[in-house]
C-alpha cells in the first residue's frame, strides 16, 4: 500500500470512528425520536433565517427529494411553519414553531450533556489539545470557523520550551530544515532565560483558545540597539495581523527604552516575513550565502532606524 492509500485509509477509519461516536447510524438522534436528518434540519433552522427548502438542499447535502419528506413530516408534526418569501411568492420560507423551538432547546441540552460526557475524562490540556485538532481539521479541508481574537502576554512556565519546538517543527514542515536547526532555537531560548535583562528586554507570547499561537523576543544586542528575535505564528492563527503586532509591540518596546536602532538575522526564503518587516519599516542592509540547516541559503540582517 502506498503512502497516498495509508493516508486515505487513515481518513475513512476516523470517519468510520466518528460517526459510530456521535450515534449517526443511530435509530434517533441523542436519543430522540428523530432521525439524523430531521434532528439536523431542525438544528439549522434554529440558528438561520430567511430559510428555504432549496437552502438546506446545499447546506446540509441531502437529496431533494427526501429532504422534501422530512421536512413534511416535521410540517406534521407542527415543529415547522411554512410561509411565503415576501419578495417572492414562489420561495417558501421555513421556520420553526413555538413546538419545534422547545424540541430544538431539548436536543441541544441533549447534545451539551452528551459531549460533556465525553470529554469530562479528559484533562484540561486533552480538552484544549482535542479542540485546537478540531479546528485544524476544519481549517485544513476548508472550513473556516470564526477567527478567535488573541491575547499578548509574557512568557509562563512551559511556553520556552514549547516555543523552541514549535520553531523547529514549523521551519521543519514548511521549509525541510534539519534538527540542527532545533539546536540554535533551543540555544537562542536558553541564552535568553539565562541572560534575561528585565530592563531592556521583553518576550511576548501570543495565546488563542489557551493555546501558543506565536511568540517574538527583543535582547539587547549593545548599548543603543535592540535586536528582534524568534518571531512565529502558527499556521491557524495567520491572516489575523498577529505577526504585524508582534513586531509593532517590539518597535514600540526598542523606542521607549531608548534603542536608536533595531536590527533583525532572517533568511531570504522567509518571504511573508520580509515582506511584513519591509511594511514596517526595515531595510535590508546585508546579505551572506551559507550551508546550514540542510540547505543553501541566503543570511539577511534587516535595521530600523528608531
Amino acid at each position: 500500500m502506498g503512502n497516498l492509500e495509508r493516508k486515505i485509509e487513515q481518513v475513512r477509519s476516523f470517519n468510520r470512528f466518528h460517526t459510530l461516536l456521535v450515534g449517526a447510524l443511530n435509530e434517533g438522534m441523542l436519543n430522540s425520536e428523530f432521525p439524523l436528518a430531521q434532528a439536523r434540519i431542525i438544528f439549522e433552522l434554529a440558528h438561520s433565517n430567511d430559510v428555504a427548502a432549496a437552502d438546506l438542499v446545499e447546506t446540509l447535502s441531502l437529496d431533494r427529494g427526501y429532504l422534501s419528506r422530512m421536512i413534511a413530516a416535521l410540517y406534521q408534526q407542527g415543529l415547522v411553519n411554512k410561509a411565503a418569501d415576501g419578495k417572492n411568492k414562489k420561495r417558501i420560507v421555513l421556520t420553526l414553531s413555538a413546538k419545534g423551538a422547545a424540541v430544538f432547546a431539548s436536543l441541544n441540552q441533549a447534545s451539551v450533556n452528551e459531549i460533556g460526557l465525553l470529554i469530562a475524562q479528559l484533562s484540561g490540556d486533552q480538552q484544549d489539545e482535542l479542540v485546537s485538532a478540531m479546528e485544524n481539521i476544519r481549517r485544513l479541508l476548508g472550513d473556516s470557523p470564526v477567527p478567535h481574537n488573541y491575547t499578548l502576554g509574557p512568557p509562563k512556565p512551559g511556553d520556552m520550551s514549547w516555543i523552541a519546538h514549535r520553531n523547529a517543527k514549523l521551519y521543519t514542515e514548511e521549509y525541510q530544515w534539519d534538527w540542527t536547526f532545533e539546536a540554535m532555537v533551543c540555544s537562542i531560548v536558553s541564552d535568553f532565560v539565562s541572560n534575561f535583562n528585565p530592563q531592556f528586554e521583553r518576550c511576548w507570547v501570543a495565546e488563542m483558545n489557551d493555546k501558543v499561537v506565536g511568540s517574538v523576543f527583543v535582547v539587547r544586542h549593545d548599548a543603543s540597539t535592540a535586536k528582534l528575535r524568534m518571531l512565529f505564528v502558527e499556521k491557524e492563527a495567520r491572516g489575523l495581523g498577529l505577526g504585524g503586532e508582534l513586531v509593532e509591540q517590539c518597535i514600540n518596546f526598542a523606542r521607549q527604552k531608548g534603542y536608536k536602532k533595531l536590527i533583525l538575522s532572517t533568511h531570504s526564503i522567509l518571504a511573508a516575513a520580509l515582506q511584513l518587516y519591509a511594511a514596517k519599516g526595515f531595510e535590508l542592509i546585508a546579505e551572506q550565502a551559507h550551508h546550514s540547516f540542510g540547505h543553501d541559503l541566503i543570511a539577511q540582517t534587516w535595521s530600523l532606524d528608531l
